[in-house]
C-alpha cells in the first residue's frame, strides 16, 4: 500500500442511527441527488456550479482515489471531506476543520414572512451572500434543494435552505442575514421554517459550520441542535501534469 499523508482530526463516536451522517457528501451524491452528480465508480463529485465538492465511498480505500483521479483529470484541484489520510501522489494545497451538528430539540415552524426563492432570485441570493459571506453559493446551488428568504421593502435581507440530501437527514445552509439587519432573530426565523419542511417529508435536519466560527455554532446549540463531529476539509491536487485535466471548480 502507498506511503500516506495523515490527516486525522478526531471526532465523537457516531451516535446510533447517524453513521451515514459520517460520509455526507457521498451518501447524498449517492442517493437523493443523483441526479446532481458526476461519478466513475466509488468517486463521484456534484456538476460544475451546484457545490464544489467531490466524494469517495470509502476513503480509505486506494481504488476509490483511483476512480476520483480518472472523474478529475490529472493536476486538477479537488475539494473533499472526511478525509482523514491522502495517498502519496495527491498533493494537499489547503483545508480547514468543520463541526457537524444534528436537530435534537429544533422547534421548527413555518414563518409567513418567508418566501421560496427559486432560480429567478439567483442574482439576488448571490448579492445577499457576498453582503453577509454565509460560505460558498454557486449558480446551480438552488437546485439542491428548498431556499426560503425574507424580503424587507423588496430587498432580500435573510436566506436559508437546503444542500445535502441523504437517507433520512438534509443540511440546512447558506444561513445569512443582510448585515443592517441582524439582531432580529431573521436567522432564527428561517432555519425553524427551512426544518419544518424538511420533517414534513420525514427527514431530520442537521448542518455544518467552521470549527471557529464559535458565534454560528453557539447559536445553533441554542435553539436545539447538538454538536456532532469535527472532520477535515481538504483541497487536493490530483497526480499529474497541471492543466491536462479539466479543472473541477475554480
Amino acid at each position: 500500500m502507498a506511503p500516506t499523508t495523515d490527516l486525522r482530526a478526531g471526532g465523537a463516536p457516531a451516535p446510533a442511527g447517524t453513521a451515514v451522517l459520517d460520509n455526507a457528501v457521498w451518501a447524498a451524491l449517492d442517493g437523493p441527488h443523483a441526479h446532481l452528480a458526476e461519478r466513475v465508480g466509488r468517486a463521484a463529485r456534484y456538476l460544475p456550479g451546484t457545490y464544489d465538492f467531490a466524494a469517495l465511498a470509502d476513503p480509505a480505500d486506494p481504488a476509490a482515489w483511483t476512480d476520483l483521479h480518472t472523474l478529475a483529470g490529472p493536476g486538477t484541484t479537488v475539494r473533499i471531506k472526511p478525509v482523514e489520510r491522502v495517498p502519496d501522489g495527491w498533493e494537499v494545497v489547503g483545508g480547514g476543520e468543520g463541526v457537524q451538528l444534528v436537530d435534537t430539540a429544533l422547534r421548527a415552524a413555518p414563518d409567513p414572512e418567508a418566501v421560496r426563492l427559486g432560480p429567478a432570485d439567483v442574482p439576488e441570493i448571490l448579492d445577499l451572500v457576498a453582503r453577509s459571506r454565509p460560505g460558498p453559493f454557486l449558480n446551480r446551488t438552488v437546485d439542491m434543494g428548498s431556499y426560503l428568504g425574507i424580503r424587507y421593502e423588496g430587498r432580500l435581507i435573510a436566506l436559508a435552505g437546503e444542500r445535502l440530501r441523504l437517507p433520512g437527514w438534509t443540511e440546512i445552509s447558506a444561513v445569512c442575514t443582510d448585515p443592517g439587519h441582524r439582531g432580529r432573530g431573521l436567522a432564527t426565523r428561517l432555519v425553524r421554517a427551512v426544518a419544518a419542511g424538511i420533517r414534513d417529508r420525514g427527514d431530520t435536519p442537521f448542518l455544518h459550520a467552521a470549527a471557529d466560527n464559535r458565534r454560528a455554532i453557539r447559536l445553533y446549540e441554542s435553539i436545539g441542535f447538538t454538536f456532532r463531529r469535527r472532520s477535515r476539509i481538504v483541497r487536493v491536487r490530483t497526480p499529474g501534469t497541471p492543466g491536462a485535466g479539466r479543472a473541477l471548480y475554480s
